[in-house]
């Protein structure tokens, strides 16, 4: 047997749903990995014989293997900060009242449009060398602080480079219809037609985004708008997906799902129907505790309900400079189970399993399975749950990307 290398005294959370045991765990396990693909999993006195001389062998110390973590939904692109509109709030600002003097989204979009793709790739990438110190190997970053075509380009160029220059995998997602610029207040429709007549092309012209987001709320864009904008890019071939029911219910879900989306998120007041639309269509919900804790909301999203249909439930950190300016995948496991009362086991599949079918790479990542990518991280616990369990001392051991040992 030949394989490039092998992994024993481990245990392994494969996150298949196929092994029966919780987390598809199996324990005293071995892992080989050939040509950047898991060749060989299972238990270690089933592993077979193998040329020991010639083959890395890696000893995992009683440790357990997960897939390598994903982040399926980060705004990790952009310039500046909005740490004194916190300060603000915090001394009784309203959020009106840091608006109407040019902060909020605003105030990102004007940092966005004067920074330069240098600047903004230099700040991007110090924010994804934090995930990928958690063991963060795939990562979603959409566009969404330009507002103008050339800068909505500009970010997805930036994110794009981050890709080709970082072991973690990034997918792109174009953003343009996040809010309506104050320069086309009163001239909803003429951004409308910006977004889908001209943003769109050039974005599938340099092949910039793998998906298109719209949101969908009463404070940005109601549901003829969006599905206008949704259609126009399914149309051409890309994903779909959705913010929506974050501050109140639209029924942006059920149009999501009807239109074949990968999924919807925020989804605090999305109801029964909605959750139905998106077990009948195969749409995830992703949850996303940072910014209901940072934004101190108190509306949950519906578990239970979410459970009952079986909907997949993906986790992500919502990493942004105004919402969720939390750069920890690692804690959104432990906001997930405390604020949103999910089990250890179901943060875990949210960040493995489930943001991979969010992303439409199930095939390839999120469990640990022979023939997928050997795209695995070692981590120093006696149990998956500590994953979720404790935050604050990193347990990350080494990450495996592609079948290369990335960080030990």
């Amino acid at each position: 047997m030949s394989w490039d290398q092998v992994w024993i005294d481990i245990n392994i959370a494969t996150m298949d749903p196929s092994v029966s045991e919780a987390y598809g765990a199996i324990t005293d396990a071995a892992l080989a990995v050939k040509d950047g693909k898991i060749a060989w999993i299972g238990k270690r006195s089933d592993l077979p014989a193998f040329d020991v001389l010639a083959t890395p062998v890696y000893k995992g110390k009683g440790g357990w293997l997960t897939p390598g973590l994903i982040d399926a939904h980060t705004h990790l692109v952009f310039a500046g900060n909005r740490a004194n509109e916190f300060e603000l709030r915090l001394k009784g600002a309203s959020y009106e009242e840091i608006a109407r003097a040019g902060g909020g989204i605003i105030s990102t979009v004007k940092a966005c449009r004067e920074a330069s793709e240098a600047e903004l790739f230099d700040e991007a990438r110090r924010r994804l060398n934090t995930l990928a110190k958690e063991g963060v190997t795939t990562v979603e970053i959409k566009s969404g602080y330009g507002l103008e075509t050339a800068t909505e380009l500009k970010l997805l160029r930036v994110a794009r480079e981050l890709g080709k220059h970082h072991h973690v995998d990034v997918v792109t997602t174009f953003l343009g219809a996040h809010a309506f610029p104050p320069e086309y207040q009163g001239r909803e429709q003429e951004y409308m037609q910006l977004v889908i007549e001209e943003m769109l092309p050039q974005v599938l012209a340099e092949d910039l985004a793998d998906a298109v987001d719209v949101f969908c709320e009463n404070i940005a864009f109601d549901l003829q708008q969006t599905e206008a904008i949704l259609s126009a890019a399914k149309a051409k071939g890309l994903d779909i997906k959705l913010h929506a029911e974050q501050l109140s219910n639209m029924g942006g879900s059920i149009l999501a799902a009807r239109l074949g989306a990968k999924s919807v998120d925020h989804i605090e007041y999305l109801d029964e129907a909605g959750v139905k639309a998106l077990a009948e269509s195969g749409t995830c919900a992703t949850l996303l505790p940072g910014a209901f804790y940072f934004l101190r909301e108190t509306q949950m999203p519906p578990i239970a309900l979410l459970r009952q249909y079986q909907v997949p439930m993906v986790l992500a950190s919502d990493f942004n400079p105004g919402t969720s300016p939390i750069c920890s995948t690692l804690l959104m496991l432990n906001l997930g189970c405390t604020l949103f009362r999910l089990t250890p086991e179901e943060a875990l599949a949210g960040v493995t399993r489930n943001a991979a079918r969010a992303l439409g790479r199930e095939q390839r990542i999120g469990m640990l399975r022979q023939g997928m990518d050997a795209d695995f991280c070692l981590w120093r616990i006696s149990t998956p749950a500590e994953l979720a369990y404790s935050y604050g001392v990193n347990p990350l051991v080494d990450v495996i990307k592609g079948g290369k040992l990335i960080h030990q």
